[in-house]
């Protein structure tokens, strides 16, 4: 007879996190179930019960385990790292062995998790709650891996109802499901990670949704990537995607096989280009954006006729100081670009440290120089064998180094080919960085420094020029840029107004956003009676304000879709105002409250009364027609 009472301890050190703060509507909206997150302090994962290991998928990234009640608990280490393959982790248990508390089951390389995957936070989920009591959560904030108690909760009494042969087969499931898809012949390719049937389909207009999610077996749906996804739970979507494999004529295929199938033009696969060059350099930014902030505060005359460093001198000092440690990155711009952007392209990513590196050598005129020797006529260059090359630097440029890093890419994988392990060494690297280094001084440097320039002036003359409907319009399309992904364009997009101008008119109207969407948030918190969505529209609205909008936005407020709508209607007469009264940041920082520190302080004033417009507007029209719609 199993046990009825079961507790589940930590699999991990860390912060403990509700399961609503997850950036995933799988685990937000508890599609898998209810449990509790931690964000890892450390790289290993140990029992959380004695049990057995149920599943272990083959890329290592999430566990399941089978306690002696009959309780199922996954463990989903970080999110969306089905896609490192297995890179990152190792196994120390397989599926079939008995556990005790405490004892490992996988370790990972928590840096490279960070670096490469969406998120850290790990999601600790009862799978089959139904069969279970309400869940006891720890008050606690911080975990210990075997020794800290999570969740405590008992078997309920009631009769399994599922049957042996449900559970073993769910041939009937899996012919409702590709039924709903749309048929066999909507299906280009099929494939399942841990919690998930994936699919790429002909044709998603074609996809019955209301039919999949009147499903007992389905948690949820919602297309990501290309891909339309549809959420089983753990130690069950293997066994539908058998019975969809055997019952009809699908053929198995990888996760790379639906990304490949999975239909994207080429401006959304360009999207997910930058996307993946910029997210991983962008804590540099923003912490960069926060210092220069503080710098902000002690060299202008924010709090009087006099800045703080003209008032008390001692101070100056330590501006000068945060102001060298904020500008590096800024400095640095393509060292850090010509990283990640290196990596992304399949090269060797030191190399692109270094091509960035080359493009900011101070033997070289520094590009914030270059329009006064323009002027001057004074502009140094190199004379090979009677052709003139310009001798300029690309501090604060994007674009030079992005398209220097895809040529050096190639490069490098094309000379890997075809050069003798042994010769690798003395040839991939000097000739890529060689060749790369010429064409960048001489074609691609000139011409992208150009166009950088054209794109730069021209956004600048129509946001001079027609301030009012600059702002309203960008404003609106925002937060539904962030839904499509398109947000990370206009990343690349500050930089390079950042690195030409100063300042940038654009990410002072994304922080503004952020806040409308936390205050329809935070309106669906007060007028909602349903506990569940108090708490996470709670929480989501505290993220959204502090530059996390994804759980409010995709938790919340595009559930309801007024929420949303009241949001873009507050950002986009905030947007408005802003832009009409110049304000500008002087780097991106923190996407919420603390963004006014980003700021160029004559702004702070007008960009205080567009907070407390995107506060006031979302937050009215969103509790008003919540409180007729929740009656």
């Amino acid at each position: 007879m199993p046990n009825k009472y079961e507790e589940i301890y930590a699999p991990l050190s860390g912060e403990i996190k509700s399961l609503n703060a997850v950036p995933d509507p799988t685990f937000s909206q508890k599609m898998m179930g209810d449990g509790i997150a931690i964000e890892p302090s450390e790289g290993k994962v140990v029992s959380p019960l004695d049990g057995e290991v149920i599943q272990i998928f083959p890329t290592k990234h999430a566990v399941g385990i089978r306690g002696k009640s009959g309780i199922e608990v996954l463990i989903h280490i970080g999110l969306e790292t089905v896609s490192l393959e297995g890179n990152g982790f190792e196994a120390h248990v397989k599926q079939g062995d008995h556990v005790k508390i405490g004892d490992p089951l996988v370790t990972f390389d928590l840096n490279y998790i960070k670096e490469n995957a969406a998120s850290t936070i790990t999601p600790i989920v009862i799978t089959n709650g139904d069969e279970f009591k309400p869940l006891e959560k720890t008050s606690e904030t911080k975990a210990v891996a075997g020794k800290s108690v999570l969740v405590r909760t008992g078997k309920k009494d009631m009769h399994n109802t599922v049957s042996k042969e449900k559970k073993m087969a769910y041939s009937k499931e899996a012919n409702e499901i590709v039924a709903a898809i749309g048929g066999l012949n909507n299906i280009n390719v099929a494939t399942h990670c841990v919690t998930r049937l994936r699919f790429a389909l002909a044709d998603e207009e074609k996809v019955d949704k209301a039919a999949l999610e009147n499903m007992d077996i389905v948690k949820g749906t919602f297309s990501a990537n290309g891909q339309f996804q549809v959420v089983i739970g753990q130690g069950t979507v293997d066994k539908v995607y058998a019975a969809m494999v055997e019952e009809t004529d699908i053929e198995e295929a990888s996760k790379e096989d639906v990304k490949a199938a999975a239909k994207q033009n080429p401006l959304q696969r360009g999207i997910k280009v930058l996307a993946d060059i910029f997210i991983p350099i962008l804590p540099a930014i923003v912490t960069a954006g926060l210092l220069m902030g503080i710098n902000n505060i002690l060299v202008n005359p924010v709090f009087g006729d006099e800045s703080i460093i003209e008032m008390y001198p001692g101070w100056a000092g330590l501006a000068n100081m945060i102001n060298i440690i904020a500008n590096t990155a800024f400095t640095f711009l393509p060292a850090l670009i010509g990283w990640s952007a290196v990596k992304r392209f399949g090269g060797n990513e030191l190399l692109g440290v270094v091509l960035g590196l080359i493009l900011v050598h101070p033997d070289l005129l520094n590009a914030w120089s270059y329009g006064d020797a323009l002027k001057e006529g004074s502009i140094p260059t190199w004379n090979l064998f009677g052709f003139e090359v310009e001798k300029i630097g690309y501090q604060g440029q994007v674009l030079p180094v992005l398209f220097a890093s895809w040529v050096l890419a190639k490069i490098e994988i094309f000379l890997k080919k075809r050069v003798m392990d042994s010769l690798q060494l003395l040839v991939v690297a000097p000739i890529g960085l060689l060749v790369t280094g010429f064409l960048t001084f001489i074609v691609i440097g000139p011409i992208m420094f150009a166009i950088g320039n054209w794109i730069t002036d021209g956004l600048v003359a129509i946001f001079d020029s027609f301030a009012i409907l600059g702002g309203l319009v960008y404003g609106a399309i925002y937060a539904p840029l962030v839904i499509t992904g398109m947000h990370h364009t206009f990343l690349a997009v500050d930089l390079q107004l950042v690195g030409s101008t100063g300042s940038t008119f654009l990410w002072p109207i994304l922080a503004l956003s952020n806040i409308a969407q936390g205050a329809a948030a935070f309106a669906m918190m007060r007028a909602a009676r349903d506990e569940k969505l108090k708490g996470l529209a709670g929480t989501s609205g505290i993220s959204a304000w502090l530059g996390i909008t994804e759980p409010a936005m995709f938790g919340v407020n595009l559930r309801f879709k007024y929420p949303f709508i009241a949001a873009i209607i507050g950002s986009a007469i905030a947007g408005a105002f802003i832009t009409m009264q110049h304000v500008e940041a002087t780097s991106i920082g923190i996407g919420g409250l603390p963004g006014f520190l980003s700021i160029i302080p004559d702004g702070w004033t007008a960009f205080f009364i567009g907070m407390a417009i995107v506060i006031v507007v979302p937050f009215v029209i969103t509790y008003m027609i919540a409180k007729r719609k929740m009656k």
